[in-house]
Parts: structure tokens; sequence; C-alpha cells
């Protein structure tokens, strides 16, 4: 996990839609929650990298992690 979500609960799911994989992950303590899809052919552990990476962009945004 990234450095700003190491004390966070994140919870992540995939769910393919045609060729294209959709991965949803959710902050539950601020309740934050991103989307991102990739190729259905990626590696899991890519998507969850560059998901867990957004969710950290939006959480930094918003002012809620440092």
């Amino acid at each position: 996990m990234t450095d700003g979500l190491e004390n966070r609960e994140v919870i992540l799911e995939f769910t393919p839609v045609g060729n294209v994989m959709r991965v949803t992950a959710m902050d539950t303590q601020s309740l934050t929650e991103i989307v991102i899809s990739g190729p259905k052919s990626s590696p899991q552990a890519l998507l969850k990298s560059n998901a867990l990476k957004r969710l950290e962009y939006v959480l930094r945004k918003k002012g809620i992690i440092s």
C-alpha cells in the first residue's frame, strides 16, 4: 500500500465489464471512493496499485491525508 494509506482501511472491488476491468477503491474512514478501469488482461497487482495511487491522490487533494 502507498505511504499515505498506510494506516487506513481500503476496500477494493474488481468488476469485469467486457474487455475492461473496473476497479473501485474506497477509503472506509472518509467514505471517499474512486473508480479506474484498465484492460482485462492487465495484472491484478498493477490495477490495484493504480487504484490505490489514485485514491491517495484524491485524499491528498481533499486535504484528508497529508
